[in-house]
């Protein structure tokens, strides 16, 4: 059995929290907040045995093997760090980091102290996107020429201060934006060049950010992400031979797979496996996987594959004028 504890106790906690229960071999025994009031409020919606007000207190937990990091961007960095010096295995929501500085510290640290660590990008793990490698690696649309990546939506009030703050790593391209860079990694691996504008928000950060990635062989992804209107978010992946869309919230379970065989007026939909939750059971299963084969790197979402996406959202924000206190660090 795996004991699992999670350091935050926002939104994506509780999600995470909630598709635990279709975890096989997890069992959440504790929460850490910075204060108390937080963390009963999150242990009454699930119970757990431990609530600690200050995540100090939870990474040193001993009845905890590994801890879920749901806090904001800019915060990742110090509680990665702080649980793996209490020798707790990690999986760090994304962003990992601020920037790949401090990506490669926590990787570093993990090496060092031969313990778990993995950035956890659900989108991953998911059945609609494991079918849509498939299709592709079997070369249902043929080579990948292009792709179009677009994640858009208007905040509604209350709006998360965390979207627009640059002292939490607000904008885009680090909350949404990601999910658009990684879809054009996996389906055409590192670009060649890069280009990248963005529209400031009032507080500096991106509102909206234009990216496109060009490579050698001709292929091209054009990513957009914004807040300043509501999009379809889908993906649209063309080969020479077919395409594939994968549509609204092309990120999660509640996409549906489209393929495009030769004509555009020719639709068929791909069936995939489909669970109730949310989606997070996936890569929670997978770090349950790994911990109990006492593997300290998974084999899917490697530290190479993370230092690629965080190297690359890097790039994005020096190219667009994204700037961000941490990166004086870097």
């Amino acid at each position: 059995m795996i004991r699992w504890g999670i350091l935050g106790c926002g939104r994506i906690a509780r999600k995470f929290a909630a598709d635990l229960k279709y975890t096989a071999d997890s069992e959440l025994v504790a929460v850490g907040s910075r204060s108390r009031e937080s963390a009963e409020a999150f242990a009454a919606e699930f119970p757990v045995m431990y609530q600690h007000d200050s995540y100090e207190a939870l990474a040193e937990n001993k009845n905890v093997d590994v801890i879920y990091i749901a806090t904001p961007h800019n915060l990742h960095y110090e509680n990665t760090l702080l649980c793996l010096n209490n020798n707790k295995a990690v999986l760090c929501e994304k962003p990992f980091a601020m920037n790949v500085a401090q990506a490669r510290a926590m990787i570093k640290l993990a090496k060092e102290k031969k313990l778990f660590l993995m950035e956890a990008v659900w989108t991953k793990f998911m059945p609609h996107y494991n079918k849509t490698k498939d299709l592709i690696n079997a070369g249902e649309i043929g080579t990948v020429k292009s792709m179009l990546v677009n994640f858009g939506f208007r905040p509604v009030p209350p709006v998360p201060k965390r979207l627009f703050d640059p002292e939490l790593g607000g904008g885009t391209i680090m909350d949404i934006g990601i999910y658009n860079a990684f879809m054009a990694l996996s389906f055409l691996g590192k670009p060649d060049s890069i280009t990248a504008v963005m529209t400031p928000a009032a507080t500096g950060v991106d509102e909206q950010c234009a990216v496109l990635f060009s490579y050698a062989n001709g292929a091209l992804a054009q990513l957009f992400s914004t807040f300043s209107s509501n999009l379809a978010t889908e993906a649209d992946i063309c080969g020479d031979k077919g395409r594939i869309r994968l549509t609204s919230r092309f990120y999660e379970p509640s996409t549906t797979i489209e393929f495009y065989p030769g004509k555009m007026d020719s639709k068929k939909e791909i069936a995939f496996d489909k669970e109730a939750g949310f989606g997070y059971q996936y890569e929670a299963r997978h770090v349950v996987d790994c911990l109990q084969k006492k593997i300290t790197e998974s084999p899917i979402m490697k530290h190479e594959d993370t230092l690629l996406l965080m190297e690359t959202l890097d790039s994005i924000r020096r190219i667009a004028g994204i700037k961000y206190a941490d990166d004086q660090d870097a």
